[in-house]
């Protein structure tokens, strides 16, 4: 198992060039627009190989605390470097600092960006702002409720919830305890994915055995999560806890030191290197996976072909998979992971000799 392991983090670990071009990508078109419940038409998408001009992109993200957004932004870099153009990376820092989310849409409203890309910390951020929107605005990950917005990149964050919880329905014998209790840990509450996750978890474990027994809010953060965990385990023991990647890394750490590992099943809402290591060391039953880098590079690669006259593409993004113990291929994951070694970058700039600039 420990070889496995190291395998495991030494292929993470492997990155291809940044510049390595893909022809095409598997994705599914949604619609309508903007809502949970939503059709699909998967297709294959042929990607940019050059762009008319080095267009400026504005890039706008909750954070860059966790897996998640640093796989986004590897995707984003990855594209902007390969299509030579411009990219400026601003993170609000937190879930619950939608003011400074606000300044930094202003910074790039107002600097000769040509489109804006908001992975925003409040799907209603844009209703706070009483100032004129100048150029194309689009949505990264995260919805974003406003008559501007007609695209977004992503998945469906109710279908996240959904295919989660279908996976423990599924799990759950007819002779298991009656009732199962989930206890679920999503992140920061009605903010990012949460309430659309949340949902979409209630209505596959509808007319289950399976019931929620706790569901507990807070940022994306370690410490919080174990402190929350600590709560939780001390109310009650749950069947199942079922949260963020980075709720289910503390919860690894938390079950092992209160000896409850073989009592708890661990679901990740979505694929962190953490929780990839916890499938493999069977830790981890089920995680989602949203091919992060791949939405990353989408992004960039959606925004410059409406800058260059394209209509807007409503609701396009990877299809979600499901990662089960044992059944997992590394050779799968190449747009779900950023490579372990990668430091989060903030700026592509190719009229520099570097063109990749990273905060240090």
């Amino acid at each position: 198992m420990r070889k496995i392991i190291y395998t495991l983090i030494a292929c993470l670990g492997t990155a291809p060039p940044l510049a390595t071009a893909q022809p095409s990508w598997t994705v599914e078109q949604r619609f309508p627009f903007n809502i949970q419940i939503q059709k699909t038409r998967i297709f294959e998408y042929k990607a940019l190989t050059t762009a008319q001009k080095p267009w400026r992109i504005c890039v706008l993200v909750p954070h860059l605390k966790d897996a998640y957004w640093i796989g986004i932004d590897y995707g984003l870099i990855s594209q902007a470097s390969h299509l030579g153009i411009n990219l400026e990376l601003f993170e609000a820092g937190s879930y619950y600092k939608k003011d400074q989310q606000l300044k930094q849409l202003v910074h790039c409203l107002k600097q000769p960006f040509d489109a804006i890309l908001i992975g925003t910390v409040d799907p209603a951020l844009l209703n706070q702002y009483h100032g004129q929107i100048n150029k194309p605005i689009i949505a990264l990950v995260n919805r974003l409720d406003s008559p501007v917005v007609n695209t977004r990149i992503g998945v469906n964050w109710y279908q996240m919830g959904w295919t989660a919880g279908h996976y423990i329905t599924q799990s759950v014998t007819s002779l298991a305890p009656n009732p199962v209790k989930l206890a679920l840990l999503t992140g920061p509450e009605s903010v990012g994915g949460s309430d659309w996750v949340e949902q979409g978890i209630i209505d596959a474990i509808a007319n289950s055995p399976i019931k929620v027994s706790s569901i507990r809010h807070t940022d994306n953060n370690r410490d919080l999560y174990r402190e929350q965990l600590h709560n939780l385990l001390k109310d009650h023991v749950p069947d199942y806890i079922l949260g963020s990647a980075v709720a289910i890394e503390a919860a690894i750490g938390s079950l092992q030191q209160a000896k409850m590992t073989n009592q708890v099943k661990l679901v990740s809402s979505y694929l962190s290197p953490a929780t990839l290591r916890g499938l493999y060391r069977h830790k981890v039953v089920f995680s989602n996976d949203d091919q992060v880098v791949l939405q990353g590079k989408l992004a960039i690669d959606i925004v410059i072909k409406e800058l260059e006259g394209a209509k807007p593409f409503g609701d396009i993004g990877p299809q979600i998979r499901g990662l089960k113990q044992g059944e997992m291929s590394l050779k799968t994951l190449s747009n779900s992971l950023a490579p372990a070694d990668f430091y989060p970058i903030y700026r592509v700039n190719p009229d520099q000799s570097s063109t990749l600039e990273a905060n240090k």
